[in-house]
């Protein structure tokens, strides 16, 4: 007698959790660019493969957003439109005859 945890030979339900995970972010951050069947059949080299690409790509913008962000809070200084106010609210108004 074997001593298994699961009389049958399936998924776990961690590995079933995962997979499904895996399948939706990839169709969700895909862009359209591919649909559940098409995900769910893929040999499982390919899923991780895609998977571990978008991964990468979203790091990297997140990255990007990260880094402009920090330039943006680092600058103290406020740049203004470059308006002498003397010559734009100084106006003559016209004078009733």
């Amino acid at each position: 007698m074997f001593l298994l945890i699961l009389p049958f030979f399936g998924l776990t339900a961690e590995y079933r959790s995962s997979l499904f995970s895996q399948i939706h972010e990839i169709i969700f951050h895909g862009n359209g660019g591919y649909d559940w069947h098409t995900v769910y059949t893929m040999p499982i080299w390919l899923r991780n493969f895609t998977y571990k690409k978008l991964e990468e790509h979203y790091k990297k913008i997140e990255d990007k957003q990260n880094k402009q962000t920090n330039n943006l809070q680092n600058k103290s200084e406020i740049h203004r439109p470059n308006i002498n106010p003397s010559n734009v609210y100084n106006s003559s108004m016209p004078t009733k005859k």
